[in-house]
């Protein structure tokens, strides 16, 4: 039997993941009915006994099987173009994070300030507390204030990585003397994590991302702390 977040998507915690969720349903219904149709297409042909040796032609079903995969197309591309662009706009962010790929970890820096940054490594396994998970566990998280604009520049200092969350609904792609550009909003405070999704050397799959959203005052205060730390 399945466990939690073993057999669908993680749960939104981004205005964009949930439209991804609607839209992966929009498009499976859509999926469903073309598959029952030719099911039961199938199966009237290789039960039926009836035959029509004389039927050469037929103009009505040539514009029906025309025009009706046109219209299913268009209703699965325009709300996917939607989407697409509405994943491209980054209005006003109040925070702007680089995001930079090594091998094997990532490095963060807030660049709205002048001197908070870190490494964030995997945790050991052998080092995890009760209750955390492995290989997704990270000594520095990434945190963030929630249901604010966040901007993150994504490079990599080294090799091709990815930076992927999930539950946000972002990936993005770090390449090396590139810098690319994606944002969220968090919708809810929480932890979400995420792991390189591109395959970058021996140890790609312990490069874990960490995401921690909370209030603001409670980001404040850890921004403060972090800079005296520094």
């Amino acid at each position: 039997m399945a466990h939690p977040s073993q057999l669908g998507f993680q749960d939104a915690a981004s205005p964009v993941m949930e439209e991804l969720l609607h839209f992966h349903d929009h498009t499976l219904m859509i999926v469903f009915l073309i598959s029952t149709l030719v099911l039961y297409i199938i199966v009237a042909m290789v039960s039926t006994k009836l035959t029509n040796k004389y039927v050469l032609d037929s103009q009505e079903i040539e514009i029906v099987w025309t025009v009706l995969p046109a219209v299913i197309l268009i209703l699965i591309a325009l709300p996917s173009l939607r989407i697409l662009y509405l994943m491209d706009e980054i209005n006003d962010p109040h925070l702007t994070i680089k995001a930079m790929g090594h091998q094997w970890y990532w490095s963060y820096e807030y660049t709205d300030y002048e001197d908070l940054g870190f490494d964030s490594y995997m945790i050991p396994t052998q080092d995890l507390a009760p209750g955390q998970f492995r290989l997704l566990e990270a000594d520095h998280r990434m945190v963030v204030p929630m249901e604010s604009p966040i901007r993150v520049l994504v490079s990599a200092e080294d090799v091709l990585h990815s930076w992927a969350v999930p539950a946000l609904g972002i990936k993005m792609d770090a390449v090396p003397g590139r810098l690319n550009q994606t944002a969220f909003i968090t919708s809810r405070p929480g932890v979400y994590y995420g792991q390189c999704s591109e395959i970058c050397g021996a140890n790609h799959s312990f490069m874990p991302i960490v995401v921690e959203a909370v209030p603001l005052e409670h980001f404040e205060n850890w921004s403060s702390l972090m800079l005296e730390e520094s």
